[in-house]
């Protein structure tokens, strides 16, 4: 956006927030509807020269008094993707930004930060600098980390010294950098198998569900996943009629031990299918309860979804999600 072009709404307000610090920027992303996140989303992807009048003028139909403008906005959709999840959390703003346009300088905070430093090795000191600048710090620590004495010392000299870089010079060097990435030098996701295999097990229906199990049978993944189909805070989810069911089955101390690291949604479920007396004594048994191992614990919550297994492998009760007890 060079020159005197006048600024449509979407940018006046990306430009704005990416001004801002992020404590201030947070509140003001969590009043914004989903639709208008993704909106500036876009803009961010693409947004990184703007006037330097531009924040004079902005803040001026708002403030009415001049601000100092920035030339480059800071982060662009990396720091707009931040305040959507500090105001949102993480869950929700993954969800909005699924999808979202990779920049240049997303894919080189992604990628493996040794590959990045050794690019960076055969570019200008004052190129990687602007570079190191432009990403997120904890990335670029760990880059520096790689570099050698004497260029680290340079990188971070330059970049103290650094006031303002071409943004579109800076946009065209990172994309040419993100270019030469080798193609195993992306980041990797953590996964939790086991718990996405018994997630989606769970779902299938409990004869298909079966049907993969007794596949797996004799591999060691497969008691793993059959221990994490169904767990101890899987009972808050539980008809209270089929909950009263195992509690019967549980010695109460067990249940006690068991209860030790219970999410207190699970303690209130449990209390609630209970007599208010029962209720009362198992509280203050639980309030008494000294220091126990977490082995002890565990053991104990295995025994409980030992019990809940033992009836549904009787057909007395089902702890299938297809038949919505779970």
């Amino acid at each position: 956006m060079p020159g005197k072009t006048q600024l449509t709404g979407p940018e006046k307000a990306v430009l704005m927030l990416l001004s801002m610090e992020e404590s201030i920027a947070a509140p003001i992303v969590a009043e914004l509807e989903p639709g208008d996140v993704k909106k500036m989303r876009e803009i961010a992807a693409m947004m990184r020269e703007v006037p330097r009048n531009a924040l004079d003028q902005l803040y001026g139909e708002f403030l009415e008094e001049a601000q100092k403008a920035v030339a480059v906005p800071k982060g662009g959709i990396a720091y707009l993707r931040r305040l959507a999840e500090k105001a949102m959390g993480a869950s929700r703003s993954e969800e909005l930004f699924v999808g979202a346009p990779a920049s240049p300088f997303e894919r080189l905070e992604k990628a493996d930060a040794q590959a990045v430093a050794s690019l960076l090795e055969s570019e200008h000191p004052q190129i990687g600098a602007a570079i190191l600048s432009q990403i997120d710090s904890g990335k670029a620590a760990k880059i520096l980390g790689f570099c050698d004495s004497t260029l680290r010392t340079e990188l971070v000299s330059r970049m103290a010294l650094m006031t303002e870089v071409p943004a579109s010079m800076l946009e065209s060097v990172a994309g040419a950098l993100a270019k030469q990435l080798p193609d195993g030098a992306q980041a990797t996701v953590s996964v939790d198998g086991v718990a996405s295999a018994a997630s989606v097990l769970k779902k299938l229906g409990a004869e298909r569900s079966q049907e993969v199990l007794t596949a797996l049978e004799g591999e060691s993944v497969a008691e793993e996943i059959k221990a994490a189909m169904f767990t101890m805070e899987d009972l808050r989810g539980l008809d209270v009629r089929i909950l009263r069911m195992i509690l019967k089955e549980v010695p109460q101390d067990t249940l006690v031990v068991a209860m030790k690291t219970a999410s207190e949604e699970l303690k209130g479920k449990i209390f609630s299918s209970m007599s208010t007396r029962a209720a009362d004594l198992l509280k203050d048994e639980l309030d008494s309860l000294g220091a126990v191992r977490l082995a002890d614990v565990e053991a104990a919550q295995r025994g409980v979804v030992e019990a809940a297994k033992s009836l549904e492998a009787s057909g007395r009760i089902s702890l299938s999600e297809e038949n919505g007890s779970v």
